[in-house]
C-alpha cells in the first residue's frame, strides 16, 4: 500500500506536463515575410475588422486613422512590447504558484540482522514547504502590478508607433504639396521668361532682366529637384513607420485632409488634465511604484521565517517506525535589513521615477501649447495674406482680359500668389509638427480597444503563428 502511495505521488508530479514546441526562425524567412506585406492583405482587415476598428476592407482612402491601425498590425516594437506583457503574465503565475513538496527516499542495510529477517530498512521522508505572514499574496500582488506596468507599455508603445507614422504621413503630405506649388512656380516662372525673351528682341527690355528670370527659373527647377528627393525619402520613412517595404505604398489612394485645418485649440487646464489621466507612461510609471510597494512588503514579511514539516517512514527490518520533522530558518544573525533596504531604496526610485515622467509630461505640454499657439497665428496670418492674393489675382486677370494690364503683370501677381503659397505651407508644417508634439504630450488621441494588445495573426514563415491565447502555450503530457 505504502508503495502504491510513492508511485501515486511520483506520477503526480511528472503529469500534466507542458511540452515543447520548437519555432525556428531564419533571416531569410523573415526577409521574405517582410518582402510579401501590403496594405490590401485579408489579414490586415480580419484584424482590424475583429477589433471593430473598420467596417469597410479594403479602405477607399487611407487616412491618418487607417495608416495607424495597419501600422499597429505590422509593427515589431508592438511585438515586443506584446511579449514582455506575457512575460509579466507568466509571472503572475509564478507568483501564485505554491512550493512543491519534496520526497526523499534511502535504504539503510543491518549488518546484524537475525536469519530470516530482511537486513534492507527502507526509508521514506516527505518534505512539506509551509509559507507563512501571507508572503504569496504580496508576491502575487506584485507580480499582477508589473503586468499592467507591461500592459500600459503596450499602449505607450503605439502611441509611438502612432506618432512616427503621424510626421512620416506629414512629411510626405508637405512634399507632395510642395512639389504641386513648386511646379507651378515653375511653369510661370517658365512663361515670365518666355515673354522677356520675346521683349528682348524687340528691345524693350535689358538683358539683366532677362537673366534674372532665368536665374529665378534654373532656381525653380533645382528646388523641385529637392523636393523630389525629399519626397522619395518621405515615402520610405512612411513605409518604414508603417512596418512594410516602400513598394507596398505606391498606388495606395492617400487622404491628407486631417491636414489641411488645424483643430480647435483646447483649454491648457483640459490640456493638461488629459494627459495626467490618459498618458499610458504615467499610469504605468505609478504601477511600477505600486510594484515596488509590493517588493518591499515581501521583504519585510521574510523577516518570518517559513516552515518545512517532515513526516517520514522507516521499516526498520519487521517494525514500522513514523517521524515528524520541523524545520525553519532561526533569524538570529540575519533579519533580512539588506534585502529591505535595497527595497526601501528601490521604492524610493520608482517614486521619483514617477515624479520625473510626470513633470517632464507637464514641460512638453506647456512647451507644445506655446509653440502650437505661435504656429496658428503664423497660419492665420498667411491664410489672410492668401485670401488678399487671391483677391488681387481674380481682380488682375479681369484687367488684364480687359487689356488694362500686361500679362506680365499677372504673372507677377500669380507667381506671388505661389511663393506666398509655399509660405503658408511652411507655417502650416511648422502649426501641424506643433499639434503633433502637443498630442505626443498628452497622447490623445489614441482610443484603441483591447485587441491592439493582441499579437495579431499573419500569414508566412516565421509570422504565421497564431496570436497567443491563454493555455496555447503547451500542451499537456499524458
Amino acid at each position: 500500500m505504502k508503495a502504491r502511495l510513492i508511485a501515486f505521488c511520483v506520477v503526480l508530479s511528472t503529469g500534466a506536463c507542458v511540452r515543447y514546441h520548437p519555432r525556428p526562425l531564419t533571416p531569410a524567412g523573415t526577409l521574405e515575410d517582410f518582402e510579401a506585406r501590403r496594405l490590401d492583405l485579408p489579414a490586415l482587415g480580419e484584424f482590424l475588422r475583429a477589433g471593430g476598428a473598420l467596417d469597410h476592407w479594403p479602405p477607399a482612402e487611407w487616412n491618418l486613422g487607417t495608416l495607424t491601425l495597419a501600422a499597429f498590425y505590422y509593427s515589431p516594437a508592438l511585438d515586443i512590447a506584446r511579449a514582455r506583457w506575457g512575460v509579466a503574465k507568466g509571472g503572475v503565475i509564478t507568483a501564485g504558484g505554491r512550493p512543491n513538496p519534496s520526497l526523499t527516499a534511502a535504504f539503510g542495510y543491518n549488518t546484524d540482522a537475525e536469519q530470516g529477517v530482511t537486513p534492507w530498512i527502507p526509508e521514506a521522508v516527505l518534505d512539506l514547504p509551509i509559507e507563512v505572514a501571507g508572503k504569496r499574496g504580496i508576491r502575487v500582488t506584485q507580480a499582477r502590478q508589473l503586468s499592467e506596468a507591461a500592459r500600459l507599455n503596450i499602449l505607450t508603445a503605439a502611441w509611438q508607433v502612432r506618432s512616427e507614422v503621424r510626421q512620416a504621413f506629414l512629411g510626405f503630405y508637405m512634399a507632395l504639396r510642395s512639389d504641386s506649388l513648386l511646379t507651378r512656380q515653375q511653369e510661370l516662372q517658365a512663361s515670365t521668361v518666355a515673354i522677356l525673351e520675346a521683349q528682348l528682341e524687340a528691345g524693350e527690355v535689358s538683358p539683366f532682366e532677362v537673366t534674372q528670370a532665368r536665374i529665378a527659373l534654373a532656381n525653380s527647377r533645382l528646388a523641385r529637384l529637392g523636393v523630389a528627393q525629399r519626397r522619395a525619402a518621405a515615402r520610405s520613412a512612411l513605409a518604414d513607420a508603417l512596418g512594410v517595404p516602400p513598394l507596398a505604398v505606391d498606388g495606395v489612394a492617400l487622404s491628407f485632409g486631417g491636414f489641411e485645418r488645424l483643430p480647435e485649440a483646447l483649454p491648457p487646464a483640459e490640456i493638461r488634465r488629459r494627459a495626467l489621466v490618459s498618458r499610458s507612461d504615467i499610469l504605468g510609471a505609478l504601477a511600477e511604484y505600486q510594484a515596488s510597494q509590493a517588493a518591499l512588503q515581501l521583504e519585510v514579511r521574510k523577516q518570518y521565517p517559513d516552515i518545512n514539516l517532515g513526516p517520514g517512514y522507516q521499516l526498520d527490518q519487521t517494525d514500522g517506525k513514523w517521524t515528524l520533522g520541523l524545520s525553519l530558518v532561526l533569524p538570529v544573525l540575519n533579519r533580512n535589513r539588506g534585502p529591505i533596504a535595497e527595497a526601501e531604496a528601490r521604492r524610493e526610485e520608482a517614486a521619483a521615477r514617477f515624479i520625473d515622467i510626470q513633470s517632464t509630461a507637464l514641460g512638453e505640454i506647456e512647451a507644445a501649447i506655446s509653440a502650437a499657439i505661435a504656429a496658428g497665428e503664423q497660419v492665420a496670418a498667411a491664410d489672410s495674406l492668401l485670401a488678399e492674393l487671391v483677391r488681387q489675382e481674380t481682380t488682375s486677370r479681369a484687367a488684364y482680359q480687359a487689356g488694362e494690364i500686361s500679362g506680365l503683370e499677372l504673372l507677377g501677381i500669380q507667381s506671388e500668389m505661389v511663393t506666398t503659397g509655399l509660405s503658408r505651407l511652411d507655417a502650416l508644417a511648422s502649426a501641424q509638427q506643433a499639434i503633433g508634439r502637443l498630442e505626443d504630450a498628452m497622447q490623445s488621441p489614441l482610443d484603441v480597444g483591447a485587441w491592439v494588445l493582441d499579437r495579431p495573426r499573419r500569414s508566412g514563415g516565421s509570422e504565421g503563428d497564431n496570436r497567443e491565447r491563454p493555455g496555447e502555450n503547451g500542451e499537456a503530457g499524458r
